[in-house]
């Protein structure tokens, strides 16, 4: 895994944030499986990411205010028959720093080369 750098999302972070503002902008609040659908369809993945690899990431994100989260009504989840989901959302601040990471990676990325120039 490479070393995170101080002020800089590592990129299972930056996929988190970018499908987590994705959820948000169609139904609002989101929860963790949700979430993990998403990135592997964005990715094209066949598989989830680890459930423990993407709540400790959450928490990370939390930590610094880049996401919120509250338990769902227990009432909704008890009407479902399932259990209660925590719900997240993406904070201005989260927003904010996934489009500048974003931003930086795309200054910082090489320009493709063409051939015989």
């Amino acid at each position: 895994m490479p070393r995170r750098r101080e002020g800089r999302l590592v990129d299972l972070e930056v996929d988190i944030l970018g499908a987590g503002i994705e959820l948000q902008a169609e139904d609002g609040d989101f929860y963790g499986f949700a979430l993990a659908k998403r990135i592997a369809d964005r990715a094209g993945a066949t598989a989830l990411t680890a459930h423990g690899t993407l709540y400790k990431a959450l928490s990370r994100l939390a930590e610094r205010g880049l996401v919120e989260s509250e338990w769902e009504d227990p009432g909704i989840a008890a009407d479902e028959g399932r259990p209660r989901r925590r719900l997240y959302r993406v904070t201005g601040a989260g927003v904010a720093a996934c489009r500048a990471e974003t931003e930086q990676r795309t200054a910082l990325a090489p320009s493709p080369r063409t051939a015989f120039a």
